[in-house]
């Protein structure tokens, strides 16, 4: 994700989404009652209501809405965002319902009365540099691009022409070709101490070229899809899903380090968990580190409960303690085993 304009003293920032990945990001950082404004589509009738020819067109405006709700499943390329129209065109009511379309390209202002500081931290997380190591290849029988992940970006590092041969026929030089392939793998392995590699092609090319790949890259592996080979189609593998789930992975070991802290406190009685303990034990300053669930925020959201727990996250910055919000399926399953929010104190209970 990049910021392209912050104002705090006014509550607003502008950023450009840039993968799916921001998406998730943006999704956690939206919240009902904030404004949203940037460029979108909205069906205009043309025409007199009586008139039988009356069509209906898609037309780009530009709007700002009151936000309500936000729509957004994980691995997915698109995030709606519902509300009410309160700024726009003269040709489109004020209050009327609308939702932003929010995909990679989009540009959106957000505006708040307050930017909490767990949420400035997770925009700078969605802008920092991509610290896991990750090799994108993409290839197909005759050729394959070889391009390292960076931020913002990616920087291609080869490009690799094999042997085509005749359509039913297997060669040496193919076979040659899925071995330079590999060869050109643990070289960069070796170079770059890769902690992942993503593997594209279009139809079953990948899967040949798999039967040939040593175990001690075959850990590092992830398998994807791409409609062709070629330096566009690595902008496409960057969109889709496996990705996600690779930084993902980095993520999940980041989180479970972070519950499992919390547990130890738990142990030692140094620990609160609970919506109304939470509340309690952060009202007094008494709160260090205040973990939250994703999934907990969510659903509090659904049920309308959630400007309870954002008091308590903000409360809990403000008497000096640090926020984390957990998205990842293995430590937010155990917090919300805990009611979804916990905390670690900064002295024993008594």
């Amino acid at each position: 994700m990049q910021v392209i304009k912050k104002n705090l003293r006014q509550g607003e920032i502008t950023v450009k989404v840039n993968s799916a990945e921001d998406l998730w990001f943006l999704n956690q950082l939206i919240e009902a009652d904030d404004s949203i404004k940037g460029k979108t589509e909205r069906k205009i009738k043309i025409g007199k209501e009586d008139e039988r020819k009356q069509s209906v067109v898609r037309k780009p405006v530009f709007l700002e809405l009151k936000v309500e709700k936000t729509e957004f499943h994980k691995y997915s390329d698109n995030l709606r965002v519902g509300g009410v129209i309160i700024q726009g065109p003269d040709d489109i009511a004020r209050g009327s319902h609308h939702t932003f379309n929010i995909e990679p390209g989009s540009i959106v202002t957000i505006t708040k009365s307050e930017w909490p500081g767990y949420q400035l931290d997770k925009l700078k997380e969605a802008t920092e540099q991509i610290t896991t190591k990750i090799l994108v290849v993409l290839m197909d029988r005759e050729e394959a691009i070889f391009a390292l992940l960076k931020n913002q970006g990616y920087e291609a590092l080869a490009h690799l022409k094999g042997e085509v041969t005749k359509k039913g026929f297997e060669s040496q030089e193919k076979k040659d070709f899925y071995n330079e392939i590999i060869e050109q793998l643990k070289g960069y392995e070796k170079r770059f101490r890769l902690e992942n590699i993503i593997i594209a092609s279009p139809s079953f090319w990948k899967e040949y070229l798999m039967k040939n790949m040593p175990e001690e890259l075959k850990k590092k592996i992830t398998l994807a899809t791409c409609s062709d080979v070629g330096e566009t189609a690595i902008k496409e593998v960057l969109q889709r899903p496996e990705l996600l789930r690779v930084l993902e992975h980095d993520r999940a070991a980041n989180e479970l380090r972070m519950v499992e802290s919390l547990l130890k406190a738990i142990s030692k009685d140094e620990a609160c968990y609970g919506l109304a303990e939470c509340k309690e034990k952060t009202e007094i300053g008494a709160v260090k580190e205040l973990l939250v669930s994703y999934e907990f925020i969510q659903k509090a959201r659904q049920e309308n409960k959630h400007r309870e727990a954002e008091r308590i996250m903000r409360l809990a910055e403000k008497m000096n303690g640090k926020v984390h919000i957990l998205s990842t399926e293995e430590a937010e399953k155990k917090l919300l085993g805990l009611g979804g929010i916990a905390g670690i104190l900064r002295w024993k209970i008594q």
